[in-house]
C-alpha cells in the first residue's frame, strides 16, 4: 500500500512541455497529491505477458486529466512471481510514435536512487520530479528492466499503443528519439499511476468498474473512454481545475468473483479507490460481468456487495455515485433471465437512496424502441460495449455536481 504524503516540490503550470519548477512562495496555498492518471494493476496476459522481459526498455504512453507540479509515478509488481529491478525511469511529454518532445524527458528517482527493486506483491512511489505537466496531455513513462522480469504486472487493456525497445541489454529509457523502440505493445507495463501536486481544494475522482470504464470498444490512442470524456467535460465547465480523474476499470472484472480481469471488485476497492491520493468521489459502474457469468443469479447478490462498497467509501468520507448497468441484448451471454437481474439491479440503483448520487447510464445509452439494446449509434458493434459516441453520451449524462457531496 502506498502512503501518500505531501509532495516536496511545487511549480508553475506548463503550456506544452515539462519544465523545471521553482519553489512555491510562502503565501501559496497548501498543496497535496492528486492522481492525474491511473490504471488498475492486473497480470498482463498479452504481448510479453507471463513470458516477461529481460534487459529491455518499455515506453508507456499515458494521458493526464489535470496538470500539476511535483510529478510522481507509482510502479507495481503486485502480481509478479519474482523481484523486478529497474535501473532507470524517465517521464516526458510524448511526441510522434515512441518519440518524446525534445528537452522534456526527466529522470525519476526512488528514495534518491535511479534504481529500484520491487519484491513480488509490492509497489513503490517515486520521489517528486521538479517539473510540471500539462492537463490533457500524453506522457511517456519509460523504464528499463534488468534480468528476467518474470510475469509482468501492468494493465492489459490500455486502448493505447506503447512501445518496447528492440535490443536487449541497452538502456534507452532516457532517449528522446523513439528509434530504439521498435515493438508496439497494447498493454501498460508496471506503471500504475501519475500523481501531481495541487491546492487542497482540488480532489481526485476515481471511476471504478469493468471493461466499459476501461474503454473497450473506443478508438485506440484517441482517449475516448468515458472517463476521458468526463475529464474533458470537467475542464470546460465551472468545475475546471477542481477534479483529477483516475480510470480504475479492468476489462472482464467482476464484483463478486476473481477472473481473468483481475481481483474481484470487493477485494481491490481499497487499493484502487480508497488508497488513491486526494480521492473524494468514486463512480461505481460494475456488475454486468457477474450477471453474465451467473455469479449473481438475483439482484440481491450484487446489492449486498454494493452495500459493502458504500460502507467502505463512507467510512473514509468518500462520496460514492452509483451508475446503472448498460444494456447488452445481442451481446455475449445475454438471456432474458439475466436481463431480469440487470433490470432489478438498475431499479435498486434508481430508488434505494443508498448512494450519494446516481447516474443513469442505462437510460443514456439504450434504444428507446428496444430498451434492452444499445442505441445503434452508441454500439461498438459487439452489443456489450459502447463505441466512441456511446462513451461520449455517458459522460454527457453525468451531472458534474455529483463529483462533490456533503460528506
Amino acid at each position: 500500500m502506498i502512503s501518500w504524503t505531501p509532495l516536496a516540490v511545487s511549480g508553475l503550470a506548463l503550456a506544452a512541455a515539462l519544465a523545471v519548477a521553482p519553489a512555491a512562495p510562502a503565501h501559496a496555498s497548501p498543496l497535496h497529491p492528486v492522481g492525474t492518471w491511473g490504471a488498475s494493476a492486473d497480470k498482463v496476459s498479452g504481448d510479453a505477458g507471463a513470458a516477461g522481459l529481460a534487459d529491455r526498455s518499455v515506453r508507456n504512453l499515458v494521458h493526464t486529466s489535470l496538470g500539476g507540479s511535483g510529478v510522481r509515478i507509482t510502479l507495481s509488481n503486485a502480481f509478479g512471481d519474482r523481484p523486478v529491478t529497474f535501473t532507470s525511469a524517465h517521464v516526458g511529454v510524448a511526441g510522434e510514435g515512441a518519440a518524446i518532445l525534445p528537452g522534456t524527458n526527466r529522470p525519476v528517482t526512488f528514495a534518491g536512487s535511479p534504481e529500484v527493486t520491487l519484491a513480488p506483491g509490492t509497489e513503490v512511489l517515486s520521489d517528486p520530479v521538479a517539473t510540471s505537466v500539462p492537463a490533457d496531455t500524453t506522457l511517456a513513462v519509460s523504464l528499463h528492466v534488468v534480468g528476467e522480469s518474470g510475469a509482468i504486472t501492468g494493465h492489459n487493456l490500455a486502448m493505447q499503443t506503447s512501445y518496447l525497445s528492440g535490443t536487449p541489454g541497452t538502456d534507452v529509457a532516457a532517449d528522446e528519439s523513439g528509434a530504439a523502440f521498435t515493438t508496439q505493445i497494447s498493454s501498460w507495463y508496471w506503471v500504475e499511476s501519475v500523481v501531481v501536486e495541487k491546492p487542497r481544494r482540488v480532489k481526485t475522482a476515481v471511476l471504478f468498474g469493468d471493461s466499459i470504464t476501461d474503454g473497450n470498444g473506443s478508438t485506440v490512442g484517441a482517449n475516448r473512454r468515458w472517463p476521458d470524456a468526463l475529464a474533458d467535460r470537467v475542464a470546460s465547465s465551472r468545475f475546471a481545475g477542481r477534479y483529477a480523474v483516475m480510470n480504475e476499470g479492468i476489462s472482464a472484472n467482476r464484483v463478486l468473483a476473481d477472473s481473468s480481469g483481475g481481483q474481484r471488485g470487493l477485494d481491490r476497492f481499497r487499493r484502487d479507490v480508497l488508497d488513491q491520493p486526494g480521492v473524494s468521489t468514486v463512480v461505481l459502474l460494475a456488475g454486468i460481468n457477474d450477471i453474465r457469468w451467473d455469479h449473481a443469479d438475483e439482484a440481491s447478490d450484487l446489492i449486498v456487495a454494493y452495500r459493502d462498497l458504500i460502507a467502505q467509501a463512507h467510512a473514509e468520507d468518500v462520496c460514492i455515485v452509483g451508475a446503472t448497468l448498460t444494456p447488452y441484448e445481442g451481446g455475449s451471454r445475454y438471456s432474458p433471465e439475466r436481463e431480469q437481474v440487470r433490470a432489478a439491479v438498475n431499479e435498486w440503483f434508481r430508488t434505494s437512496g443508498e448512494f450519494d448520487g446516481v447516474v443513469d447510464f442505462d437510460a443514456a445509452t439504450r434504444d428507446p424502441a428496444r430498451p434492452t439494446r444499445f442505441l445503434p449509434a452508441y454500439d461498438s458493434g459487439d452489443h456489450l460495449h459502447p463505441g466512441d459516441a456511446g462513451y461520449a453520451a455517458m459522460a454527457e449524462a453525468f451531472d458534474l455536481g455529483l463529483l462533490g457531496c456533503d460528506r
